[in-house]
């Protein structure tokens, strides 16, 4: 056989420190590759037609245009076009398939406009009824309305699009046939409703109606964007509107136990004999501004328990004591909380925190570890699916579990997962800049008997020369930043102290996929070389009809990779030996490939 003939199977020069492909089928399909055959000369054909050139279009602020949406953007928001053109307008609301009336209300320096959907002329592919009656206003769950089956589909095609256009990888390479392929399928969640363990209501003074009215032409009855009565409301703040709240009865996202504790509430605030009145985000004046309901697990009796925090603008405790009697006496409320924020912003964590009923916190439990979570935790809001995530973290960690390994867990919150790798690891050093996530990191390593793990407060956007000499140089380190991303001066740290293993997880796949460009290709205006390779992208649907993605993202630096080959080397030597005197010839790589570690997570084989 030709040497030529097996070059497809990206066999490589069997020498030491090159790597080997490890595909299964290496020999048998080696075998049976036949020669390629000659090309032919192309018989005479006649020149293409001529493709019509497209249509020019610049839309105008305040222009009403029929629109096809051909896809789903970051952010749930539809790729749409008008016939004839490939200028992009981003529309609320449109799902892909769809043919749709729009009125243009933003232009972006002409490289794209957004625009208001007015109504539907034909409905998108994969159309469903969305089960809440208030998910076309409320905002929360965009595509309620599209079958599940197409939401994941369309995920992964976004996580996709921003590897190759913002992390600028190969889209060969992210979805080639082999089982190296870098981008594996989305996990989907297997319960796409009453997923959520915590849901945040607001208090406001403009209550969001449903209003009809006609549009210009008087075609059809549609919502517009000014649609707002004065009075109370409590629930969730319309799309775009900080101060305009959608009255909310029940939420299908949240459990049913919640669901409870939203009735009670909307049944006794508006009281007038009470007195309770919301805070007005304009005039920084009223009481009650945020409702946050969490949901947990009482081990002993394997039932849920819930914790109800209000966050108010001042401390009267006498105010919200009918409220407290009465939802004191759903079953499943174990702790009531008020959170106190003073300052005329609207956030929902306060500055002094009292506990009105019950226990501080709640409890909940992810990959065999206890974790208490208090009013102010960040903790994973789909519990379910987070134990999916943490495994799959695990995996790519991939400790020896000898007790030999630092692990570095940046932006580790409360620690949840530093502490599951703590367990076959010699010691995790977690970093997080909130001082009462830190404390909540600690109390959790001493309720599940961890002490093997040391947890500092400390901002990751700030660190200066001095960051990393107070704990040994890490072998894997483990990075969850927020939503921007990682700042570039922990970026050029990650790549001066060249860590073998680095897993990334992302809630943010466009600055996730800015990160590994510069952690891979390195920052060429800065003078940093990239010295990791990627390894794995696996999305993972913690959010069901909504358009945020989670990812697990595993890389190798190049140091990892050539000791990994060594070690494969010398354990296989003479398969390789036997390869080589089979193919008869060194044959060249035509295209990176993945270590050991990589075939044995996918296909749980050496080869």
């Amino acid at each position: 056989m030709a040497a030529h003939a097996v070059t497809p199977l990206t066999i490589c020069r069997l020498r030491r420190g090159v790597p080997l492909h490890h595909s299964r089928r290496l020999l048998a399909v080696a075998a049976a590759a036949p020669e390629a055959p000659a090309p032919t000369p192309a018989a005479s054909q006649s020149p293409p037609s001529p493709v019509p050139p497209r249509k020019v279009y610049f839309p105008k602020r305040g222009e009403t245009v029929e629109l096809t949406c051909e896809a789903l953007a970051f952010k749930g928001k539809g790729v749409c076009k008008v016939a004839g053109s490939t200028f992009v307008l981003l529309c609320d609301g449109a799902l892909p398939g769809e043919r749709l009336v729009a009125r243009v209300s933003r232009l972006r320096r002409g490289a794209f406009a957004e625009a208001a959907k007015l109504r539907t002329l034909e409905p998108h592919h994969d159309a469903v009824e969305a089960p809440c009656p208030l998910a076309a206003d409320c905002g929360g769950c965009k595509t309620q309305s599209l079958a599940y089956a197409a939401q994941i589909r369309h995920k992964h095609l976004q996580v996709r699009d921003l590897l190759v256009n913002f992390g600028k990888f190969d889209p060969k390479r992210l979805e080639s046939s082999e089982p190296d392929a870098i981008l594996k399928p989305i996990v989907p969640c297997d319960e796409i409703l009453r997923y959520r363990n915590k849901m945040e209501f607001s208090f406001g003074t403009k209550r969001w109606v449903q209003k009809e009215l006609k549009d210009k032409d008087e075609e059809v009855e549609v919502k517009q964007e000014t649609n707002e009565t004065d009075g109370y409301a409590l629930g969730l703040h319309a799309p775009g509107f900080f101060d305009k709240v959608l009255h909310v009865q029940k939420c299908f996202l949240q459990s049913e136990p919640a669901d409870k504790v939203l009735a009670v509430v909307q049944e006794t605030w508006m009281d007038p004999a009470i007195g309770l009145t919301p805070y007005d985000v304009h005039k920084h004046v009223g009481f009650l501004k945020h409702l946050m309901i969490r949901t947990g697990r009482n081990f002993s009796t394997e039932t849920p328990e819930v914790m109800v925090n209000f966050v108010t603008s001042c401390y009267k405790p006498d105010l919200l004591m009918p409220l407290v009697d009465k939802i004191t006496k759903i079953p499943e409320v174990v702790s009531v909380i008020n959170n106190v924020n003073s300052s005329v912003g609207n956030t929902s964590v306060g500055e002094q925190e009292y506990t009105l009923y019950g226990k501080p916190n709640i409890t909940e439990m992810l990959r065999g570890l206890t974790f208490q979570i208090s009013a102010n935790s960040f903790f994973q809001t789909n519990t379910k699916q987070a134990d999916v995530l943490y495994r799959l973290i695990e995996d790519s960690a991939g400790l020896k579990g000898d007790g030999s390994e630092i692990v570095l867990d940046l932006f580790c919150g409360t620690g949840t997962i530093g502490l599951t790798l703590a367990r076959r690891a010699k010691h995790v050093y977690g970093y997080e800049v909130v001082p009462e996530a830190i404390a909540d990191a600690r109390k959790n390593a001493k309720l599940n008997g961890i002490n093997n793990a040391t947890f500092v407060q400390g901002d990751l956007n700030k660190i200066n020369e001095s960051f990393g000499k107070e704990f040994p140089r890490p072998d894997i380190i483990i990075s969850d930043p927020n939503r921007p991303g990682m700042h570039m001066k922990l970026i050029k740290w990650l790549l001066e102290v060249k860590a073998p293993r680095i897993v990334y997880v992302s809630c943010n796949p466009a600055t996730c996929a800015r990160d590994l460009d510069y952690l891979c290709h390195g920052v060429e205006e800065k003078d940093l070389r990239g010295c990791y390779e990627l390894k794995s992208v696996i999305p993972v649907d913690m959010f069901p009809h909504t358009p945020h993605i989670e990812c697990k993202l595993s890389m190798y630096s190049e140091n990892e990779r050539t000791r990994l080959w060594h070690e494969y080397h010398d354990e296989n030597l003479d398969l390789i030996l036997f390869i080589e005197g089979y193919t008869n010839d060194f044959l060249m790589i035509e295209e990176p490939l993945y270590l050991l570690s990589q075939h044995r997570e996918v296909t749980g084989q050496l080869i």
